[in-house]
């Protein structure tokens, strides 16, 4: 059996590796915001945030399937610090917005960095990510303003989401996912 050698980094690479343990982290941080609002009785906002936390992880497992395509080493990282306490339920989905819009900045830097580094078969994988990125911040946007408009009535905010969820296809065109996709 042939083991993979480890390959010589490129900074590209280096923060593909981080993309992974970002996206893991973000996958558990929307476990963690699932959880809330399943304990606090709320199912469809639930249900979001459980749909959020397999996309991610299907985000980091297609970053690792397309290491793996290019014959480069991979490890799969522990996450990075989860939180769980919150007071109200705009709190969780600030949290939300300002996770999508640092994926989205981690994004760009990857983007910019394979083309700095001519690595077009870089670039072109970071395209869908970044395309991702702007649907991901506009959807949490929009749950966010939807939110602050229920002025605390909850049920507003959970009719909407059962409404608005009908025919939600997910991640169209996503690079393939090591394992398969969830």
């Amino acid at each position: 059996m042939a083991i993979k050698r480890k390959e010589p980094c490129s900074k590209f690479h280096e923060l593909l590796q981080q993309q992974i343990q970002n996206e893991f982290t973000a996958s558990q941080q929307y476990v963690a915001l699932a959880v809330w609002f399943d304990n606090s009785d709320l199912p469809q906002l639930a249900k979001f945030f459980y749909r959020q936390a397999v996309e991610e992880r299907n985000h980091a497992l297609a970053i690792t399937r397309y290491l793996m395509d290019i014959d480069h080493h991979v490890e799969i990282p522990g996450t990075g610090e989860v939180r769980n306490d919150f007071n109200e339920v705009t709190e969780l989905v600030e949290l939300a917005l300002e996770q999508e819009k640092g994926v989205t900045a981690d994004f760009r830097i990857l983007a910019k960095t394979a083309r700095e580094q001519d690595d077009y078969q870089g670039e072109q994988f970071v395209q869908w990510f970044l395309k991702e990125q702007i649907e991901e911040v506009s959807k949490m946007t929009t749950l966010l303003n939807v939110v602050r408009r229920a002025n605390g009535n909850l049920f507003d905010v959970e009719n909407w989401l059962a409404r608005e969820a009908a025919g939600d296809d997910g991640d169209s065109g996503m690079p393939p996912v090591a394992g398969g996709k969830l």
